[in-house]
């Protein structure tokens, strides 16, 4: 190619362009845009983030929910909706001892469509408290998957409660790769996003000990930002690009797995379509 450039520059003719190879798409299984985003980060703004990054979908929650509807009323086609329990930030650590709770829940279900609840925060015994246990009830009622930002123990729990549950995993449980392991063999309906980790890659190469996960589990994994800040809206086209460049050190069909086809499959396990 070298040479046909340098005789056709003497030609006088122009180059042909060289072949660009196609963007991976990607499914953001992890974005809120809560009060304090949408205070600073207008809606037009967000969904323009959102594009830039050439995201396919995007699986949004938010404190409160009213930011998650905002994103999918102006964007169908690329807002995936979840609900999280929380009316504000502050109930992070206290949502699964307030009953009102319930209400809430009950009547955004009611009035919206979901895809899951969730992200929600909740470990260990306090995941066997009414609340919770309601929480697990509904989504087997609206057949919708639970995001859960838990240790083994309240992911346990909540199998306990309903066998058949889906279960999205947040941060993969911030657990190494053996524990991981661990927890997708014992359930098949577990998956496990890898937002706001940065151990499984690094300069564009795959850890080993992940590898062995991915290829072991290729159907289980997604991506994910995590914008729990809104600072961290600025860091959504970033991170996609750095998710692209690691999963490019990967075999094209797992890659593809990671980066959108499982997060597709989960969505459709719910029934959930996508506004066109």
């Amino acid at each position: 190619m070298i040479r046909y450039g340098i005789f056709a520059i003497l030609l006088g003719a122009a180059a042909p362009a060289m072949a660009q190879p196609a963007m991976l798409p990607l499914i953001d299984a992890h974005v809120h845009y809560s009060h304090d985003a949408w205070d600073n980060l207008p809606t037009a703004e967000a969904i323009a983030i959102l594009r830039k990054a050439n995201l396919r979908k995007v699986l949004v929650s938010s404190s409160s929910d009213e930011g998650t509807q905002r994103l999918y009323q102006a964007a169908p086609d690329l807002i995936v909706p979840e609900l999280r329990p929380y009316r504000r930030r502050g109930e992070i650590s206290s949502w699964f001892r307030d009953d009102s709770i319930i209400t809430h829940m009950e009547a955004r279900l009611a009035q919206y469509r979901y895809v899951g609840i969730g992200e929600f925060h909740l470990y260990g015994a306090d995941a066997d408290l009414p609340v919770p246990r309601r929480m697990v009830q509904l989504a087997k009622q609206h057949k919708l998957f639970l995001h859960a930002h838990s240790d083994a123990d309240a992911v346990e729990r909540l199998f306990r409660q309903d066998p058949q549950a889906l279960i999205l995993w947040a941060h993969s449980g911030f657990d190494r790769p053996d524990g991981v392991r661990e927890l997708l063999k014992r359930y098949p309906a577990l998956w496990a996003d890898l937002a706001f980790r940065n151990d499984h890659a690094s300069n564009g190469k795959v850890d080993p000990a992940w590898r062995a996960l991915f290829e072991e589990f290729p159907d289980r994994f997604m991506v994910g930002t995590d914008t729990f800040t809104p600072e961290r809206w600025h860091y959504i086209e970033e991170h996609a690009k750095w998710s692209r460049a690691w999963l490019a050190d990967l075999p094209a069909p797992l890659a593809e797995r990671i980066a959108w086809r499982n997060a597709e499959a989960l969505f459709g396990r719910t029934g959930f379509k996508a506004d066109r």
